[in-house]
């Protein structure tokens, strides 16, 4: 899902729990990450594996709180309240190519400046106003620093889970382990699992029901529903056009070999004709929509 305006990357120790399945042992860990609940599942893993392992993972999920939080201290708070980032990380510098692949990729539609329209939403501000402070190409990004025209905001909400996800696959792949689901909040199959066969995953909508499962090996699944979470007074849905266009679908799934694209492509979809979503597709390699409602 989107991480609208949940608590971002709330780290909470939840504990470990083991179970074996049809051919083989998997370690589970369940906790909070995010602003959803994460779970890890990591095939042919013993107990103290899943430990070492997780500790690599709570301080790397630490790294990118303190990078793009929107609710604690990090960089992207700072950039947002002054307007400038000097010397930012590789860390940042990364996302922000993906956003910007991923803006140019959906004609515009995704966009991380849309921060500002969302927090006018959310305290009854002038909507029209704050649409006149969005715009990617105002954001400007070298090596050595990234600056913001006056009055802009950026968030990376709508791509931010995906990068965590495919951070953390990275991590379970350079432990030695080719088989594993991470599941935070968009989702990242490794390999396959106890029994096999490919992973299989669910896709939810607006109100947590089941809409379909899909099989992954290797790949990601990110789902995106507007309606799940509404935003102020005027109840605007959470996933917001920089120039005002509705959401044209209630879910949209994507699948692709990186959680970080699926997870900012199926956010685009929601507000783009199904011309526009093909036209996206033929950009990149490998991708499916897997649910478009």
């Amino acid at each position: 899902m989107s991480l609208s305006r949940r608590h971002f990357l709330a780290l909470s120790a939840c504990g470990i729990a083991s179970k074996a399945f049809a051919q083989g042992a998997v370690q589970r860990w369940r906790g909070r990450a995010l602003g959803a609940d994460l779970r890890l599942d990591v095939v042919g893993a013993s107990r103290a594996d899943i430990r070492r392992l997780w500790k690599d993972v709570a301080r790397e999920v630490g790294r990118i709180e303190a990078h793009f939080s929107l609710y604690q201290a990090s960089d992207l708070g700072r950039l947002n309240e002054t307007g400038l980032l000097m010397h930012p990380s590789s860390r940042v510098l990364e996302l922000f190519r993906w956003a910007d692949r991923l803006h140019k990729a959906t004609n515009g539609v995704f966009d991380p400046t849309v921060q500002a329209l969302w927090l006018a939403h959310a305290d009854g501000l002038d909507v029209t106003t704050a649409r006149e402070r969005t715009g990617w190409d105002r954001v400007k990004v070298s090596q050595d620093r990234i600056s913001l025209a006056p009055g802009m905001a950026l968030t990376f909400n709508g791509i931010a889970q995906g990068y965590a996800a495919d951070r953390v696959a990275a991590l379970v792949r350079r432990a030695g382990f080719e088989n594993a689901l991470v599941d935070m909040g968009e989702i990242r199959a490794l390999g396959r699992g106890a029994d096999g066969a490919a992973w299989r995953v669910g896709i939810a909508g607006p109100s947590g029901d089941l809409l379909d499962t899909v099989e992954l090996e290797n790949r990601a699944l990110a789902t995106s529903s507007p309606g799940a979470t509404r935003v102020g007074r005027d109840k605007a849905d959470h996933i917001m056009h920089p120039q005002g266009r509705s959401a044209l679908w209630r879910t949209v799934a994507v699948s692709a070999p990186q959680a970080v694209l699926a997870d900012g492509l199926s956010t685009a979809f929601c507000l783009m004709e199904r011309k526009e979503i093909t036209a996206s597709l033929e950009i990149f390699q490998d991708l499916r929509v897997e649910r478009l409602d």
